[in-house]
This record gives structure tokens, sequence and C-alpha cells, in this order.
């Protein structure tokens, strides 16, 4: 696969390559080193595309991984605590240490319930999410996971992989595609998210024909 296009929001891209070139160059290889036809394998049972082979996205997820992790990327998973309380929740929730957090929440008088925030990918201080789920997932990842690492002082940069239109439209219905993400990001204003992003637009070799 290749690189198509790229949107560098609050300057992501220019951080990485003044401050982290060889982590750029990691994604880069990533992302080319995927063979694509070993995830044009699905057989479509939408209505409108029965029959049609399409590219599969837990395979091409599947492919991804591999590649990341080669280099010693890894995914990341931190735990913490949520309560039903908005002043108790104003309190509590920059508590970077998940079992201070549980006993603050509790002794304030509120049950504390246990979840987590997961990023596909991190090294030397980048998370990476490769998204071929459904069209919202983006915008869960920009405004939440990035934002979550980003604010926790755990990263510098998030990095978002998602298809070209060309490549979407040889997927399942409801996939992200890079067109409309960038809109959604320049429409949303300069400082939102608040986290350094390099939204990344992805298709398949141009020799790849489908």
């Amino acid at each position: 696969m290749e690189i198509i296009q790229y949107y560098s929001h609050l300057n992501g891209y220019e951080f990485l390559k003044v401050h982290k070139p060889e982590i750029w160059d990691e994604i880069k290889t990533a992302i080319e080193s995927v063979d694509a036809k070993k995830a044009f394998c699905k057989i479509s049972k939408e209505k409108t595309m029965v029959g049609k082979t399409l590219f599969s996205p837990s395979m091409l997820n599947r492919l991804f991984k591999e590649q990341f992790e080669k280099t010693g990327w890894h995914e990341t998973r931190i735990a913490y605590f949520v309560n039903e309380d908005l002043q108790t929740t104003r309190e509590t929730v920059n508590i970077r240490y998940k079992d201070r957090q549980r006993d603050a929440i509790i002794e304030r008088g509120f049950p504390a319930y246990g979840t987590y925030n997961q990023v596909d990918f991190v090294k030397d201080r980048v998370a990476v999410e490769v998204q071929f789920g459904k069209y919202f997932s983006v915008q869960y990842d920009l405004h939440v996971k990035h934002t979550f690492f980003f604010e926790r002082g755990d990263i510098d940069v998030g990095i978002e992989i998602i298809p070209m239109h060309r490549l979407m439209s040889e997927m399942s219905s409801g996939v992200p595609w890079y067109e409309n993400e960038l809109t959604n990001i320049v429409r949303e204003g300069r400082s939102n998210p608040s986290v350094p992003i390099v939204l990344i637009g992805i298709d398949v070799d141009k020799n790849f024909k489908v």
C-alpha cells in the first residue's frame, strides 16, 4: 500500500520530521510493506454488492499489525476509573495512577467504575491508530484516544491511518475515508482536537487492479 495524502494538524508532521524522522520513516515503511492482495478476499453479502470481492478490514488490520510489530511498535492500554458526580470527576480526572483515582472517588462517596483507553501502536511517544472500522471511529480516535494519551503526557503526536475514497469504495459500507475526515478536521478549526495529529490517507499500490 502507499501514502496518497497526509494532513498535519498542529504541526504534527513537522514535529516528526524534525525530532523523530526515523519514526516517520518506520510508519511509511510499514504502510508500504502491507501487501494489499492478501486482504482482497472478502465476498460481500450486502444487498448492493452481493458476491463482489472486497478488501477485508480484519485482514488489513492483521497485516498492519504484523508490519508495525516488526519494528517494535506495540498496543498500549491505560486503565482508569470514572464516576457519576461532576465535581468528583473534575477533581479526579487528572489523577494519573488508577488506584489513587479509584480511592479518591470512593472517599467522596461514589462508586468507581473501571474502564480504559487503548491505542493500536505506540513507540517513542508516538501513537498510531489504523482505522478501517465505522466512520464515527475516527472522531473517537482523535477526540478521545489521541487526546487522552496526549493530555496524560504519554505521547507527542497521534497518527491516524485511514483509506482514501477509492480504497473505501472497495470495502464494506460505512468505512471512514480521508477526504471526508480531512473536511471534518478543517471544519472544526485549528485548535480542535488539541493534540498534534497526522491524518494519513492510504490506497493500494498503483499497480494493483481491483
